[in-house]
């Protein structure tokens, strides 16, 4: 089934079961993607690759919101808890990102084998694991951790 199927098909089930945090996510989605469709240039097909652009470009830009919203203090936190659902629900259709252990491995593996100690070269090691693993690597977890790898240690 693909994610247009998969996603009409839940809106059709949240509108049943009077779920409003589904249906504004889902409604989210269509609006998103007409946008992309409607963009001047576009050419390609509307099919699950373009979904998951979508759906990856959205979930994204809530995370960077959750984040500033959860700054905000407690008049905040329903927001913040909208922003996490849609992005929980949303990610069932993402690839699967590594942990953070699992990046924490990668970035250890990395700098043994580029060699790098300087803070400096952060950027040099993220670019290195994007290249290799991106597919299924965060970004920014891969910048943090990498930063963390590379403070200088007290001593």
């Amino acid at each position: 089934m693909s994610i247009h199927d998969d996603l009409r098909n839940e809106l059709k089930d949240a509108i049943r079961k009077r779920d409003q945090d589904r249906m504004d996510v889902i409604r989210q989605v269509e609006s998103e993607l007409s946008v992309v469709r409607t963009a001047p240039g576009f050419k390609g097909e509307v099919d699950d690759a373009l979904y998951l652009q979508v759906i990856t470009a959205y979930v994204k830009k809530m995370e960077k919101a959750k984040a500033e919203y959860a700054g905000l203090g407690e008049r905040a936190q329903e927001m913040v808890r909208k922003l996490g659902f849609e992005i929980e629900y949303l990610s069932r259709w993402l690839p699967k990102k590594l942990s953070e252990e699992e990046t924490r491995a990668l970035v250890r593996a990395a700098i043994a084998e580029l060699g790098i100690s300087d803070p400096k070269q952060a950027g040099k090691l993220v670019g290195h694991l994007m290249k290799s693993r991106g597919k299924d690597l965060d970004g920014a977890l891969a910048n943090r951790v990498a930063r963390e790898e590379l403070a200088p240690k007290p001593t």
